[in-house]
């Protein structure tokens, strides 16, 4: 076995990755569309009903072979698949999937990469486009197949034309059919909790309760008590038997927001409802069944989190079986004369003011300006502006528009964001370098050995 072979069976010997193959296996028994998953050699690992049925029949015995054998027999790998790029995306955990431009000979549309605990690119989950008939195996056709997500530039509440919203919609459609936990990760502001909503909404728990809650705002011994209950006499206060939210949300769908601030003793009882569909109430003794789809969102990275014994490793893998990338504002650009349009008529109907228009000058100018604040701040911006607008001025309609201060101290901020990545990067080759002897690692980069300490905490290299 060479080194790649190795490096990529060890890949597939990951947990985290097992997991998700695992949960995707068994959502793919109840989905009527077409997926497979297949490894960095094209080997199909996995693929439910309906992709069976778009095999050839004469490969039937050979279903778990190579993909280009299996849906467009051919002996060779296909001239090009972009899925490909998949497994060298440069940032995996942005982009969440990869569109094809042309249509595949096998009929694949859309292509999703299943990542390992340390983040790569372990195995891609495949979309196929309904199939009727024998597949073909001419010439590839230059049509791209219209996909679910492309048909309007909105699902649910959330709006956005963009490539890579587009993407996450098809994805959100793909799970919210499911009862898995779903873990949607992105920066402050850029709309997890709308999300969360849609997925629910868009489940067959939509008639259900739809739960939130905010982990981060609530002491643990407050927090435990909100979602599981306590009976009467459990503490101080406890007048009552309370029900907990967990069993207000059952059969629908609990949000719990910004997890990675709980705390250990928390996480070991969330993980216990997850693993027994079951919780137990502040000073009660029996366990009570629950019915409840979990969603979970953070605004920060779990797995150095988890590297640092900070979030339990057993939970993340339960809740990171299906990651949902939110991208940020300036990942979406297009999308923002969309949200400025939806925002002035939305502000505008909630506080009894004319529908304003923006100039193409003014649109711009709100297109290129940073947001770091995402979503949410374009939003309280755009309100603002609608409520301290005269009556008779069409708010935004003029260039001497003021944008936030923030855009102005974005030079500033990508500076030391760019510093911050060379340092990490002269760091890794300085260890690579010494085969990872960090005092050799100091002396060449001539620093002390506690300074590089605590640059490897800073930077979160093990």
């Amino acid at each position: 076995m060479n080194e790649s072979s190795s490096r990529d069976a060890c890949l597939q010997q990951d947990p985290v990755l097992m997991v998700r193959i695992e949960t995707i296996s068994q959502l793919g028994a109840v989905l009527s569309d077409r997926i497979a998953i297949m490894d960095r050699q094209f080997n199909i690992t996995y693929m439910n009903g309906p992709a069976e049925s778009g095999a050839f029949e004469e490969l039937k015995e050979v279903k778990l072979g190579k993909c280009y054998e299996t849906f467009t027999r051919r002996l060779e790998p296909c001239e090009s698949c972009p899925a490909v790029r998949m497994f060298d995306h440069r940032d995996p955990r942005s982009g969440c999937c990869d569109v094809t431009l042309e249509r595949a000979a096998c009929g694949l549309y859309q292509a999703f990469p299943l990542l390992t605990g340390q983040g790569q690119v372990g195995s891609m989950l495949a979309l196929f486009e309904p199939r009727s008939g024998k597949p073909s195996i001419g010439p590839a056709s230059k049509s791209r197949p219209v996909s679910p997500g492309m048909a309007g530039e909105s699902l649910g509440k959330l709006i956005g034309r963009s490539d890579v919203m587009q993407r996450m919609f098809d994805l959100i459609r793909v799970v919210a059919d499911t009862s898995a936990t779903v873990l949607i990760e992105g920066e402050s502001g850029t709309g997890k909790e709308l999300v969360a909503r849609t997925i629910h909404e868009s489940s067959p728990r939509a008639g259900k309760p739809f739960v939130v809650v905010d982990c981060g705002s609530l002491p643990e011994t407050l927090l435990e008590s909100e979602l599981f209950g306590h009976v009467k006499g459990a503490f101080t206060g406890a007048v009552a038997n309370k029900r907990g939210l967990f069993e207000e949300a059952d059969g629908g769908t609990i949000f719990l927001d910004e997890l990675a601030d709980t705390s250990p003793v928390f996480q070991a009882k969330l993980l216990r409802v997850l693993q027994e569909g079951e919780i137990k109430p502040v000073g009660g003794m029996r366990p009570v069944k629950i019915d409840v789809r979990i969603v979970s969102a953070t605004n920060r990275d779990l797995v150095p989190l988890v590297k640092a014994k900070r979030f339990r490793q057993d939970l993340y893998y339960r809740l990171a079986v299906l990651p949902l990338c939110v991208p940020p504002l300036r990942d979406r650009r297009e999308d923002i004369p969309l949200l400025v349009n939806h925002f002035l008529e939305e502000s505008s109907r909630r506080h009894w003011k004319p529908v304003a228009r923006v100039s193409p000058q003014v649109l711009r100018m709100l297109t290129d300006a940073a947001w770091p604040g995402n979503v949410r701040e374009l939003q309280h911006y755009i309100e603002r502006a609608v409520v301290t607008a005269p009556d008779d001025l069409q708010v935004c309609s003029n260039a001497s528009i003021t944008l936030p201060a923030s855009s102005l101290r974005d030079l500033r901020s990508k500076t030391r964001e760019t510093v911050k990545e060379v340092e990490r990067a002269c760091i890794l080759q300085a260890l690579d370098s010494t085969q990872g002897n960090r005092t050799k690692a100091a002396k060449l980069l001539k620093i002390s050995r506690a300074s590089l300490y605590n640059k490897l905490r800073f930077h979160c290299i093990s």
